[in-house]
């Protein structure tokens, strides 16, 4: 029986250095990835759509739900930013097209009074699927720090669910 070289042990040790990152970098590469990439386009999303309330939109109400969404999803998107850099997950510069295209739908609607009712809708849509990603990151997530996050973020997006469904402009209790 023949013993291993020392270049042989040499070699197995170096390659077990290499693969010990690349094994982190594919555990995040699934769900909890597309979680980091998805909520903070999301987080653009409702930055700009916020922004465009308090400048379009009829009714305080909305204006007011338009900042309170701006100030909270501008506190999220750091947090996301931040867990998403020392993972080292690159983030995309914008809301996805569809959310893109949601937003000029809307806003292709300014300066009447279906502007209101439109953005409403699209918010509710918007945080219900926020929600539904949230909780499945909770539930099938695999990186504690990303599966935290999400528990952090759940009670933020059901207060704006919960705002957009029932037009109430009250000011959540928290404050980001």
């Amino acid at each position: 029986m023949r013993k291993p070289s020392v270049a042989a042990a040499l070699a197995a040790v170096a390659l077990c250095g290499t693969a010990a990152p690349h094994a982190f970098a594919q555990q995040l590469a699934g769900q909890d990835k597309t979680f980091l990439v998805q909520v903070h386009q999301g987080n653009l999303a409702e930055i700009a759509a916020g922004q465009d309330a308090g400048r379009h939109a009829r009714s305080q109400c909305v204006k007011q739900v338009g900042a309170v969404l701006v100030r909270d999803h501008t506190k999220l998107d750091a947090d996301v930013k931040a867990l998403a850099g020392k993972l080292n997950v690159r983030l995309p510069a914008s809301p996805s097209a569809q959310q893109q295209k949601q937003l000029a739908a809307v806003q292709a609607k300014a300066g009447t009074s279906a502007y209101d009712t439109a953005w409403l809708k699209v918010q509710e849509a918007g945080h219900r699927q926020t929600l539904a990603l949230i909780d499945q990151e909770i539930k099938t997530g695999k990186n504690s720090q990303v599966v935290a996050a999400a528990r952090n973020a759940r009670p933020v997006v059901v207060t704006h669910l919960n705002m957009v469904r029932q037009g109430t402009c009250r000011m959540p209790a928290h404050s980001g």
